[in-house]
C-alpha cells in the first residue's frame, strides 16, 4: 500500500484547505494508506516537505489550489518527485487540465491507483512553472487579486478584470517564439503548457502539457483600429468557453522558448509574480512526474 505525505497551507482559504487536507488524509486511511499530514506555511518550506517526502519513500501530495501546486514544482521538478495533486482550492487549473477529480471519492482512487506520468513544465531561469507564463491585462488582474484576498473566491477574478480592463493601457509588445518575431500594440502575451488560467479561463483550447510545445497566445488591439474597453469587455467571456480564438485580436503560435518584451509590464506565472520584462519562458519536456 502506498504512503502519502499530503502537504495543505494552513492558511489557505481561511483554513478550509486544511480541513479538506485532513478529510482527504481519512479517506486514504480508511483505504488502508499510509498518511502524514504535513503544513506549509510559506512557498520556502516547500523545499524542504518534498525532501522529507522523498526521503520517507512517500508520494508528495500539494492539497489546495494553483498556488499550492506552484510551491510544489519547482523542488519536485528539482529533486526528481513524483508529485500528487488534490484540487483542493478554488481555481485548480493545472489539475483540470490533467483531468484530475475534485470529488474525493474519485480523487482517492487516483491517489491510491494512478501511476506516475510525465509532463512539460517552464523553465523561467529561477524555479519552474506547471501552467503559463503571462504579462499584460491579466498580469495586472493578477496584481489586483493578490492585493485584495478578501474578495470571496468565484468572484476574485470576474471583479478584478472588470477593474484591470478598465485601467490597464495597451503596450508594444515584442514577442520572440524559437527566433521568429511579433511585432503588435495589445493587451497581453500567454506562454501556455496548460490550457486553463485564471480560475477556469481556457486561455489556449490546444495546449498540451505533453507535447514539448508552448502555446503562445497573443491579444492584440483589432488592426487599423483603436482599442475600445466595451469591445474588451463585451468579448471576455468568451475566453471560459476558449472561443476567444476565433476573434481576429488573437494570434496563435508555438515553439519551444518564448522571449517576450514590452515596457512597464509585469510577468506572472501561475498567479505569483516573476518580475517586470523581458522574460524568457523555455519549455522542458517531461520535466514533472506527476501522478494520474
Amino acid at each position: 500500500m502506498r504512503s502519502f505525505h499530503v502537504i495543505v497551507n494552513p492558511a489557505a482559504s481561511g483554513g478550509a484547505a486544511a480541513t479538506k487536507g485532513e478529510e482527504l488524509a481519512q479517506h486514504l486511511r480508511r483505504r488502508g494508506a499510509e498518511v502524514a499530514l504535513r503544513r506549509s506555511p510559506s512557498p520556502e518550506a516547500m523545499n524542504g516537505l518534498v525532501a522529507e517526502s522523498v526521503a520517507a519513500g512517500a508520494i508528495c501530495v500539494a492539497a489546495g489550489g494553483d498556488g499550492m501546486v506552484d510551491s510544489a514544482v519547482t523542488p519536485a521538478v528539482r529533486q526528481g518527485a513524483t508529485l500528487a495533486i488534490a484540487p483542493l482550492g478554488r481555481g485548480n487549473d493545472f489539475a483540470r487540465q490533467l483531468g484530475i477529480p475534485t470529488k474525493t471519492d474519485r480523487l482517492v482512487e487516483v491517489l491510491l491507483r494512478g501511476e506516475p506520468s510525465a509532463v512539460d513544465v517552464i523553465d523561467v531561469g529561477r524555479r519552474f512553472v506547471a501552467s503559463s507564463v503571462y504579462a499584460g491585462v491579466d498580469s495586472h488582474v493578477s496584481q489586483i487579486v493578490n492585493r485584495r484576498p478578501w474578495i470571496p473566491g468565484l468572484l476574485q477574478y470576474p471583479v478584478a478584470a472588470v477593474q484591470g480592463i478598465a485601467t490597464f493601457a495597451a503596450r508594444s509588445y515584442r514577442v520572440t517564439i524559437d527566433g521568429k518575431t511579433y511585432d503588435y500594440q495589445g493587451f497581453s502575451v500567454v506562454a501556455a503548457n496548460s490550457g486553463y488560467y485564471g480560475k477556469g479561463m481556457h486561455i489556449a483550447p490546444d495546449a498540451d502539457p505533453t507535447d514539448g510545445l508552448l502555446d503562445v497566445v497573443m491579444i492584440a488591439t483589432r488592426e487599423g483600429a483603436r482599442f475600445t474597453r466595451p469591445r474588451f469587455i463585451a468579448k471576455y467571456p468568451h475566453v471560459y468557453r476558449g472561443t476567444h480564438t476565433k476573434l481576429p485580436e488573437v494570434t496563435i503560435a508555438r515553439g519551444r522558448e518564448v522571449t517576450i518584451e514590452a515596457d512597464n509590464v509585469e510577468a506572472y506565472a501561475d498567479g505569483e509574480r516573476l518580475s517586470a520584462l523581458p522574460v524568457t519562458a523555455r519549455v522542458v519536456p517531461g520535466g514533472l512526474s506527476v501522478l494520474r
